[in-house]
């Protein structure tokens, strides 16, 4: 037992030394060719027998010159070499780094903080953590090993960073049988993602499917006929069919965006036309200012997806974000025929920097969002919208005395105002003093 940890410890000082040599060699490989050496080449376009003082030299014979022409190509061969060679003294360099890293502190890199990101959150025992979760979480070697565009051997798989937070629901969203059927736990996973657990770990499990599938209605059939109950696993929800979701709109208990199941309502009419009212636009007005340059954009928290359908009417790609609060909000956004997009208002928006054409959210944004965030939010969407691109607010909603608060963040993320309106909202009287923000804002086209 002795002489084996002798030689489990002598491992590291010989991989040690063995670096050392080899990033010696290559350094001095680098030194020798890549400096003095680049001062022969000699540039046989130009007369060597002519010098400054027009004294003539002796014409070179054609084997001199065959001889300075392979020197070069020599040289220059040498030179491509040496670009590898740097390169590899590199990669050596960041392995020594590594290793030196190792030798200071073993367990850094052997099952400690630097692998568990779920001790470094303040998790005293991980045994404790369900074997799906640990195993999903724990970081994972490249097989290739390391890989320049990761600038790591390693990666690390995305959970949010507030999972670690809520450890008891978390433990039972991940305590499930791997291959075989997800827990019907929807609620759970809502909640979670709500209160920042974004992303949620990956599973490996089955999700619950409706017993007797309808496939979906073709298009453009569907963006206006309502889908059938078959659709939906509806165990998360209070109603288990689209007729008791259609009817929720008269009752006077409160549910999110409860008449947008209504295709026949008030969905039929929505940004058609200007309702009379300065804080209400129409799409067509939208596209008409921007000069039909828009195509591709996003509707955030966008209900049943009616703005996506509206501009699908019109050529135009719309991604809905939404959450499924007690209904079944994404599978009804699909079966219309656009594309839903399950990320909670908090969630980094997963679109690459000036890509999208428009931006537009109704209701969602307003003052029930940390400030803070809101901030964050804002510039998140300026940073996705290409020069020339649109956020649409629409009915922002905040209470008048708050106006001072939000109407300069707006201002401060520097988009250019093509259209503003402020007005009253009043369905719940005048005493209240709650307002609506509605605003087309332009991101400039230079930005200095």
């Amino acid at each position: 037992m002795a002489s084996d940890d002798t030689a489990k410890k002598s491992r590291p000082m010989s991989k040690l030394w063995v670096l050392l040599f080899v990033l010696g060699t290559n350094v001095v490989t680098v030194f020798l060719f890549s400096g003095p050496l680049q001062y022969y080449y000699i540039p046989l376009q130009s007369p060597i027998y002519n010098s400054p003082l027009h004294v003539q030299y002796p014409l070179p014979s054609n084997d001199l010159i065959t001889e300075l022409t392979q020197t070069q190509r020599e040289l220059l061969s040498i030179k491509t070499e040496l670009k590898s060679s740097k390169q590899v003294s590199e990669n050596l360099a960041a392995e020594l780094t590594e290793l030196i890293q190792f030798l200071r502190n073993p367990k850094s890199s052997n099952g400690g903080n630097a692998d568990d990101p779920w001790l470094q959150w303040g998790e005293p025992n991980r045994v404790s953590l369900p074997k799906e979760l640990k195993d999903f979480t724990a970081a994972k070697k490249l097989p290739l090993g390391r890989n320049p565009s990761f600038g790591s051997d390693t990666i690390y798989p995305p959970v949010g960073h507030a999972c670690a937070v809520f450890k008891e629901d978390l433990n039972k969203y991940m305590d499930y049988k791997p291959g075989h059927r997800c827990p019907e736990d929807e609620i759970l996973a809502q909640k979670l993602l709500l209160r920042g657990c974004e992303p949620l770990p990956r599973r490996r499990c089955h999700p619950a499917t409706p017993s007797n599938y309808t496939e979906p209605f073709p298009f453009p059939e569907s963006m206006w006929r309502t889908p059938p109950d078959s659709s939906v696993v509806w165990t998360a929800y209070s109603c288990k069919n689209y007729s008791c979701l259609i009817q929720r709109k008269y009752l006077k208990v409160f549910d999110d965006c409860k008449d947008c199941f209504d295709l026949q309502g008030r969905e039929k009419t929505r940004w058609l036309n200007g309702v009379g009212s300065d804080i209400d636009y129409s799409i067509d007005e939208v596209l008409k200012i921007k000069r039909h340059t828009i195509r591709i954009g996003l509707d955030i928290g966008g209900g049943t997806g009616t703005f996506a359908v509206r501009m699908r009417e019109r050529n135009v790609t719309i991604i809905t974000t939404s959450m499924n609060f007690n209904g079944p909000f994404n599978n009804f956004i699909a079966s219309r025929g656009v594309v839903p997009m399950y990320i909670s208002v908090s969630h980094r928006l997963p679109f690459f920097d000036n890509t999208l054409d428009i931006v537009h959210s109704m209701h969602v944004l307003s003052n029930w969002i940390p400030t803070v965030l809101l901030e964050f939010i804002l510039y998140d969407i300026n940073r996705i919208l290409r020069p020339g691109g649109v956020f649409w607010l629409d009915r922002f909603f905040c209470i008048e005395d708050q106006l001072k608060i939000y109407v300069p963040m707006i201002e401060n993320v520097g988009f250019n105002k093509l259209k503003w309106s402020i007005g009253r909202k009043l369905d719940r009287g005048p005493a209240l003093k709650e307002m609506y923000i509605s605003a087309l804002l332009e991101k400039p086209l230079n930005r200095h």
